[in-house]
């Protein structure tokens, strides 16, 4: 199995998108609902459908970006926010050559081939300006070639991104929605 493009646009062409949960979930909500720099840089990878990029429309942020390799989903937050188009991109994370302050963490890395962990970190680093933070969710399950999505642990967690980054936080989420409960964590890193 391939999970390029085609792989994506396939998964969205059938509503074969158990992942979306068709709002912005409680940890993220929460932890932007205490951002108070409107003027952050924000890149969300991965976005999907990207109900993050509207709430964070909605409470004043004005330089969120959202990246996705699946046209369909792009077009979906192209129609709902036309006033956003050069902030709404199709194409590859691995090949956005921007920077950026924060980055929203929402089941992009744990999507993603488990192969191209180790250059998402580096990749991530890479992107965010001095002292920039990525921050979210990662799966708390045990890594399997069953998926997307894939699982992950907080060991691994902590040996891929620990020699780039400050690990300030990553704990269980407490309040992650039902079908998750029990299955995230929530984190916070900064760039060293």
């Amino acid at each position: 199995m391939k999970l390029n493009k085609d792989y994506w646009e396939n998964r969205y062409q059938t509503n074969e998108t158990g992942w979306d949960t068709g709002t912005i979930t409680t940890p993220l909500k929460e932890y932007i609902d205490q951002l108070e720099n409107k003027s952050l840089k924000i890149l969300i990878p991965g976005a999907g459908n990207s109900y993050e990029f509207s709430y964070l429309i909605k409470k004043g942020f004005t330089n969120v970006h959202v990246i996705d390799i699946a046209q369909n989903p792009i077009q979906n937050l192209l129609t709902k926010h036309p006033n956003y188009k050069s902030q709404i991109l199709n194409g590859d994370f691995f090949e956005l050559d921007d920077t950026f302050d924060l980055i929203i963490e929402q089941t992009f890395f744990c999507a993603l081939d488990p192969n191209l962990r180790d250059q998402y970190v580096k990749k991530v680093h890479s992107i965010l300006a001095p002292n920039g933070k990525i921050t979210g969710l990662l799966f708390d399950f045990p890594l399997s070639n069953e998926g997307p999505p894939f699982g992950g642990s907080k060991n691994e967690y902590t040996e891929r991104f620990e020699p780039l980054f400050k690990l300030k936080k990553m704990e269980r989420a407490y309040n992650s929605i039902k079908p998750r409960a029990n299955k995230e964590l929530f984190f916070i890193f900064e760039k060293k």
